[in-house]
């Protein structure tokens, strides 16, 4: 199944822990951005992130791997649209990959005056689009 990522960046050295290694808040930032991207998109307007969880690392990248971040949408509820996130890192030299990162986020849909609107007004208008083009 082909995909395409949120978000494909590159490891820099600024994005790296004590040890040399790229920092796991840096990975999780990332990660974010992706899933934001995501639940705007679907939810057609402001998407803010209200918890993270179920965060795993079972792989390392190193400055310079490219970074992709694939997201899907898990869950919907009345105001709140869950995205679950993978990160793929590969070789700068190459096109072997390795999973880095795995995790959840959780957004609440917010109207115009910042107040939490319902998932399935945003839900059933892009149904409609997709179902239409």
């Amino acid at each position: 199944m082909q995909r395409d990522p949120l978000i494909r960046v590159t490891a820099m050295p600024a994005d790296t822990n004590p040890y040399g290694g790229v920092f796991g808040g840096w990975l999780m930032s990332q990660m974010a951005l992706g899933a934001g991207a995501l639940a705007s998109r679907v939810g057609q307007g402001k998407a803010v992130v209200v918890s993270a969880s179920d965060f795993a690392f079972p792989g390392a990248m190193a400055v310079g791997d490219e970074l992709s971040v694939y997201c899907d949408v898990a869950a919907t509820g009345t105001t709140s649209m869950t995205v679950a996130v993978e990160a793929i890192a590969r070789v700068r030299n190459g096109e072997a990959t390795t999973r880095v990162a795995e995790g959840t986020f959780k957004f609440v849909l917010l109207d115009a005056d910042d107040r939490p609107r319902p998932v399935r007004e945003a839900t059933l208008s892009r149904q409609r689009e997709n179902d239409n083009g």
